[in-house]
């Protein structure tokens, strides 16, 4: 993906609007938030800002809670899977730089 990001990235819809979209309440949100599930950004006014992934997200963990797996879990699972897409991208990158050395190419 680039430097830039998605539009499903972008932190712009109420609360509000999420409990519309998901059907959980805003305690619940604000519970998801608590247990660091989920991140959102702060308006200059101090009101909370999703993205079109943070909702998707937020079904997740709400398909996970009624499943009964606790968020304790939820957050394990996610700090698992951040890990694995992290040593990933390093691996990429050695990879990347590895080929560039060997062709010559360097970044400018």
């Amino acid at each position: 993906m680039g430097s830039e990001s998605s539009y499903k990235d972008k932190k712009v819809i109420t609360i509000g609007i999420v409990r519309e979209l998901t059907g959980l309440s805003e305690r619940q949100i604000r519970y998801y938030e608590e247990r660091k599930l989920i991140f959102p950004e702060r308006s200059s006014g101090g009101s909370r800002k999703y993205s079109f992934s943070d909702i998707e997200l937020l079904m997740e963990i709400a398909n996970k809670i009624e499943d009964g797996i606790q968020t304790h879990e939820i957050r394990q699972e996610m700090v698992r899977e951040q890990k694995k897409r992290d040593e990933r991208e390093a691996r990429r990158k050695m990879i990347q730089g590895q080929i560039n050395a060997q062709f010559g190419v360097r970044k400018r």
